[in-house]
């Protein structure tokens, strides 16, 4: 994202992601606003958020599946 912008965090739908650990603390959420995707920790839901663009985490994805 090569701009700061305001996402309406409250009205945000975030989902679990399923590699998250079944224990419940290593849970990671994400949330897709537009073609950009929101991470952040579960058990911290007013802490930082993690905005990335939807070309970079496609990139990410890839490169990750390929090692």
């Amino acid at each position: 994202m090569s701009e700061a912008r305001s996402v309406p965090l409250p009205t945000t739908r975030w989902f679990k992601s399923s590699y998250s650990g079944a224990n419940t603390t290593e849970c990671v959420e994400c949330a897709r606003v537009d073609d950009d995707l929101l991470v952040r920790d579960s058990k911290l839901d007013a802490g930082p958020v993690v905005a990335v663009s939807g070309a970079a985490w496609r990139r990410f994805v890839a490169a990750v599946g390929t090692s």
